[in-house]
């Protein structure tokens, strides 16, 4: 089962951010996709979530529990 949780995360990785991009070096390719691993875990909803959380919103509700 947990593979299907990270195939989603390079699926979304390629088309929402590598696909997008014509990178000139690998410094460039390491930002930009930085700055989308930043943006999927701290600002993107995810539908499998309850209620829609990020998953930074996820884990803190998990930690305080």
């Amino acid at each position: 089962m947990d593979n299907v949780f990270i195939e989603r995360l390079w699926r979304s990785l390629k088309y929402e951010c590598v696909y997008l991009h014509d990178f000139q070096d690998g410094s460039q390719a390491r930002q930009i996709i930085g700055a989308w691993l930043r943006y999927y875990n701290e600002e993107r909803p995810h539908s499998t979530l309850a209620d829609d959380r990020t998953p930074m919103e996820a884990y803190a509700h998990r930690r305080a529990a």
